[in-house]
This record gives C-alpha cells, structure tokens and sequence, in this order.
C-alpha cells in the first residue's frame, strides 16, 4: 500500500488532507506539526508521498525540503501552503519538491498534484499574470528573487521574530553566520532595521 506522510501545523488541515489521501488510496503512516519531526519522521518511515506546508515552527519549510532531498528516499514531495507562488513554486522545485499547491485551490487541485507526482510527473502551477498589486513596489519581487533560498528562510524567521540563537540551532549554523546573514539582508534588501524586515515580509506575504 502507498504511504503517506502529512506536515502541517494545523490540525483541522491535516484532517482534511487525509481524508483526501486516504480516498486515493494512501495510507498516512505519520503526521507532523513542525519541521524537524517530518525529516525525522520521513527518515524513519519512508513514505511513498510527503504534503508539507513551508509555514511550520522549529524548521522552515524550505529548509526542511532541502534535508529531506538530501536524504535521497523515494518520497514524493507536494508543497500545500497559503505561500505566494510567486516567490515560492520556482524555489520549491528547485529545492526538491515535485508539487505545488495553495491551500486557497479545489481540493480537486491538490487530489491531480497527488496523482501526477506518483507518476513522476511535476504539478506547479502558472505563474504568468500573477498579480504584483499587493502593495509591494515593482522592485521588491526582483529583490525576493536574488534571495538565495538560505537567505529567505533567515529572513522568514527574523520577520516572525525568532532570535539570532535560536536560529542557529534551528538551522546549523553559528550565531556569527546567522548576524552576517541578517546583516546581508539588510543591506540587500535596502532596509534599515529588523523591524523593516518584518515589515518587508508581511507586505510580500512571506510570512
């Protein structure tokens, strides 16, 4: 039987998800609320299918796909998320995943992103025409995108307030790289302050 495995940090969402797979099929082996339980938890039990949202606590989602690629299992990956595509579809397929969905699709969506990726196939979806208008600058998505995926996870968890400690144990790094990468984005970004980058964030939905 296929096996599934579900990350998200909302109960009621991860409800809905499996009653989904289990409709398709699946059988969902494990659930997880946050990042480092779902590559613990995909090690362990090596599901045939991961549904992962990128907003969940102790790892970031991208940062998380990257693991789970990197440990080379067979799972296939879809990304169900409330994060713009417009930033996030492209770095999702970069980082591994073969599926990307918002949680504002059908759910007729989500059921055609799981049976193309169990054929190998990738699910992503249109990009073009996506609208700008969300009271960002023009500048501001070409400033996202020269964002290395390492770079926006730190930017991501500064914005929702996490300390420079924190996410150096949450992402491996010392606490000198976590303020040079801080720093970077600062001055990346054209910003003057932490507050700014939280600001920055919210006004491009990145958190």
């Amino acid at each position: 039987m296929r096996t599934a495995l579900i990350v998200d940090d909302h109960p009621f969402i991860r409800m809905a998800i499996k009653v989904l797979l289990e409709k398709e099929g699946f059988k969902v082996v494990a659930e997880a609320d946050n990042g480092v339980d779902a590559v613990q938890f995909a090690r362990e039990l090596s599901p045939s299918l991961i549904v992962m949202d990128l907003n969940i606590p102790r790892l970031d989602g991208l940062e998380a796909i990257k693991r789970l690629t990197d440990l080379h299992l067979p799972s296939k990956l879809v990304v169900l998320t409330e994060q713009s595509p417009e930033f996030y579809s492209e770095r999702c397929m970069r980082a591994g995943a073969m599926g990307y969905i918002s949680k504002t699709a059908e759910l007729i969506e989500l059921r055609l992103a799981i049976q193309a990726v169990m054929l190998n196939k990738s699910f992503f979806p249109r990009l073009e025409g996506h609208a700008q208008g969300l009271g960002a600058s023009v500048s501001e998505p070409a400033l996202i995108e020269s964002l290395s995926n390492r770079e926006l996870s730190i930017l991501r968890y500064l914005a929702r307030g996490v300390k420079n400690k924190d996410i150096s144990e949450l992402m491996l790094l010392s606490d000198k790289t976590v303020s040079t990468y801080k720093t970077r984005l600062i001055d990346k970004l054209n910003l003057k302050s932490v507050v700014a980058l939280a600001e920055f964030a919210k006004r491009n939905q990145l958190i």
